[in-house]
């Protein structure tokens, strides 16, 4: 399976930690968030990566160099004028996904600055055995933008703040599930993406949920999983990492 690291953002939640650097090189405990990502995935055994890249995007390439990609394959993506947020960037990277593959082989999606303990094997295997076009990794806690799905986990709308729900699919009963930014992919999803420039994914899966395609949740509630988006969440990060809730 082949992945894509989603680390284009500008960082401005993590400022000024990310004043001198892109996200993707800020660490947690001597480990940058790039490298944590890089070697989670090759624990399940991928081993070819594109990363997307704005802010600082030299420093990430000079990085990847110095320590030999981490003994993977990895592909730069760059989006040098503007960043094009999660759909935009998939869709520039889509090449990467259509080269030497399996029609059937899905790929993983994953935000460079989240960190967790969510098996990506047992993802991969519901997504196989639900066939579905795409599998969120979601949670149920406190967001402020939480995606919704039916009795039988399906895509039928999102929520943002205290704005009244956005149903793209009528269903008897929802539960409002917060997304962990990791996703497992077909790649019949990339010749199905009409939108634009820059757009974000769930826009795509929205539409595409509406027209009856499966967007599906895994859900993943007794995992550790942490957003690295803001500074104090990297002092916490090193505590959980000091009591165990992850390793590196």
């Amino acid at each position: 399976m082949k992945a894509m690291i989603l680390a284009a953002g500008l960082g401005t939640r993590l400022r000024p930690l990310t004043n001198d650097r892109p996200k993707a090189l800020v660490e947690v405990a001597g480990h940058t968030l790039l490298e944590i990502t890089l070697r989670r995935l090759a624990s399940f055994g991928i081993r070819e990566v594109i990363v997307n890249l704005h802010h600082f995007a030299d420093m990430v390439v000079d990085y990847l160099k110095k320590h030999d990609n981490f003994g993977m394959r990895v592909e730069i993506s760059r989006e040098d004028d503007v960043v094009l947020d999660t759909g935009g960037g998939l869709k520039r990277a889509a090449w990467f996904f259509l080269q030497d593959r399996q029609p059937s082989d899905p790929f993983l999606l994953h935000n460079v600055d989240v960190i967790s303990t969510i098996d990506v094997a047992r993802m991969l295997t519901f997504h196989r055995e639900n066939d579905a076009l795409a599998t969120l990794a979601t949670q149920q806690r406190e967001t402020s933008r939480h995606l919704l799905f039916d009795e039988r986990g399906r895509l039928c709308g999102r929520q943002t703040g205290g704005n009244a729900p956005e149903i793209v699919r009528p269903s008897q009963q929802s539960t409002a599930l917060a997304f962990s930014g990791i996703h497992i992919i077909s790649p019949q999803l990339l010749n199905l993406i009409t939108e634009q420039g820059v757009f974000s994914i769930v826009t795509t899966y929205l539409r595409l949920a509406a027209e009856g395609h499966r967007i599906l949740a895994f859900r993943a509630d007794q995992c550790h999983w942490r957003d690295l988006g803001k500074p104090e969440n990297i002092t916490q990060a090193t505590a959980d990492l000091e009591r165990g809730a992850f390793t590196l």
